[in-house]
Parts: structure tokens; sequence; C-alpha cells
């Protein structure tokens, strides 16, 4: 299936709160959770000044095709549509619920946690504070990420938790 038809799919068939899964060809995923609309609330690129814009499409996304955005330190919690979360050619979307062995939370409490972090600035943490332990903390109120080599599946992270709970406070 196309990319194309995959976002599609997406906006036709995902509800409040799922995990979407953007799979790279490198072997790691960006994640985020499904806001509606065809929108994704996720971690993206922190605001930037035009040379720093400039060096992410010009050099890093030149050197680093298959990253898609490359995030540099700080990221910003960002409601973006699907279609314009920047991935690398090659990359698949998907609702990806079941990979976390958790029971998602009450709609009204994803709302809340998605309501209090968005638009927060925060430092990107690849082992402790990424866009997985993001999405998870906003659908089950704790933070895990399946995807990192060696550690423990569906443990939660407590330093990703503790942090977006504080952001929350």
């Amino acid at each position: 299936m196309e990319y194309y038809q995959q976002i599609q799919y997406i906006e036709d068939n995902a509800r409040f709160g799922d995990l979407i899964e953007f799979s790279y060809p490198v072997g790691f995923s960006h994640w985020g959770v499904y806001d509606g609309e065809g929108y994704v609330v996720h971690f993206a690129v922190a605001d930037e000044g035009k040379l720093t814009r400039k060096f992410r499409k010009f050099v890093l996304q030149k050197l680093v095709p298959l990253s898609g955005d490359i995030l540099l330190g700080e990221t910003k919690i960002r409601r973006q549509h699907i279609a314009d979360i920047n991935v690398p050619r090659g990359a698949h979307v998907t609702i990806s619920n079941n990979l976390h062995a958790r029971r998602p939370s009450p709609e009204c409490d994803i709302r809340q946690r998605r309501t209090a972090l968005l638009g927060h600035d925060l430092h990107y943490k690849l082992l402790s504070v990424n866009c997985e332990h993001f999405a998870t903390f906003v659908r089950y109120g704790v933070g895990i990420c399946n995807q990192i080599p060696g550690r423990t599946k569906n443990k939660e992270c407590q330093e990703a938790t503790k942090t977006f709970q504080r952001l929350m406070s």
C-alpha cells in the first residue's frame, strides 16, 4: 500500500487516543497519538531560526535521508496533520495499539494528558524521554518504549513518566 493510502486508512479508521507508528526503513519508529480529523500529537522539531531550519533541510536531511526529521535535543509537542509529518521515503504508518501490553486509559484521561502536554518544549533523550515514551504516556499514563535494544519490553520508564507528570503540573 502506498504511503498516501496508509494515511487515508489512518484518517478513515483511527480513533482518538490510538497510537500511530511511523516505521522507518532504518529499523526504528516515530510515535504519536491520534487526535481526530487526521491530526496526530507527537514530538516534533522545536521552533527553529532560519539558519537551523536550512541546516536541517539542506544538510541533515541530505546526509541522513532515511531519518525523517532528526530531533536535535530540543523538541516541541505539536498537533500536526498526519500528512505533514516529515518521514523518510519508504516509511509505513499504522495504528499500533497492541504492542505495549497495556489497557488504554479512559478517553477523558487521555484528553487531559494530551491537552496538558501540547505545546511544551522539552529535551529529547533517546533512551529515557522519546516520542514512544510520550505517546504511551498519553494513552496509558506511563512512559514505555519497546524499541530500545536490550531493554525489557513493556516496562515503565520512570524518568519519562515523571518528566511528563511534572510538565502537567
